[in-house]
């Protein structure tokens, strides 16, 4: 019976946290970031400041877990590492629903987009930002719980709806990217072939998936609770949190969506013949 309360009750970790894991993943978010900054000034993309601000906070996550891994009954390195890794992603999400607009204003294509250009942005960025607040504040209420199981349990859910919202939200958004790349497929392809929509696109779904995937594990985390298979193997955090969250970071910087933001000052100097069929006939994005 003794044993069985044991189980049910919070731990702040059950298992002793790795320093080496934490410490890769610390210099990893640390290179990536310092890098998006240096292509976000040298590009002028400041629509990527909450990106770089999610960097920070997989980075400094990562550092709370190696002071965990020194004192891992110490509440503060604690919390650090809970909320910011928690709420990393959805500032990684605030920059990445802008990049859909700014492919749709590159291309011409709004009459192919579910939703007007004007709303897209505003759409998804206020779900993000409600995502954010509900996995902010439950992920408060629980660091002030000090033991208390129904507290506890009250800032899980808040957590777990935040998740759902975050789910729901970057779910939608893949879909409206596919259905305007569907609708707008001729269009498209008739685009010269400087106007490079294509990699970025490909790209947007690349990120967009991982950060589904590592949210579908957090839902699923948050409802096995405290005492879960998942919380009980640090393993599943590295493989389907920090390896995904790195490959978003570093996709980014290999494709950088400050390259967009270039591309439409071109075509705003040039006007439509900036995207009109080159005269060598090629027409892939």
């Amino acid at each position: 019976m003794a044993k069985g309360r044991e189980e049910k009750s919070f731990q702040l970790y059950r298992y002793d946290p790795s320093i080496a894991a934490a410490g890769i993943f610390v210099a990893l978010f640390g290179i990536s970031t310092l890098l998006h900054m240096y292509q976000q000034i040298r590009k002028r993309a400041w629509f990527l400041t909450p990106f770089i601000i999610g960097g920070w906070f997989e980075a400094l996550g990562y550092i709370g877990r190696m002071m965990s891994s020194k004192d891992k009954d110490n509440l503060s390195p604690y919390i650090m590492q809970s909320l910011l890794l928690l709420l990393a992603p959805a500032l990684f999400a605030a920059s990445i629903y802008m990049i859909l607009g700014r492919i749709i204003a590159l291309t011409d294509g709004e009459q192919y987009s579910l939703i007007r250009r004007t709303w897209l942005t505003k759409l998804f960025v206020a779900g993000d930002v409600l995502s954010f607040l509900m996995q902010g504040g439950g992920g408060g209420i629980m660091s002030t719980a000090k033991g208390d199981l129904d507290k506890l349990k009250m800032g899980e859910r808040i957590i777990l709806g935040g998740l759902f919202v975050q789910l729901f939200f970057f779910g939608f958004f893949a879909v409206a990217a596919a259905v305007f790349q569907y609708r707008g497929r001729a269009h498209l392809n008739s685009i010269a072939h400087r106007v490079a929509w294509r990699k970025h696109l490909y790209v947007l779904y690349t990120v967009s998936i991982l950060i589904l995937i590592r949210s579908l594990f957090r839902v699923i985390e948050y409802l096995q609770g405290n005492a879960g298979y998942l919380l009980r193997h640090e393993v599943f955090l590295y493989v389907f949190d920090a390896v995904l969250m790195s490959g978003v970071m570093i996709a980014m910087n290999i494709v950088h969506p400050g390259d967009i933001a270039i591309m439409l000052k071109m075509k705003g100097d040039q006007g439509s013949s900036f995207v009109e069929l080159s005269t060598s006939g090629q027409s892939k994005g």
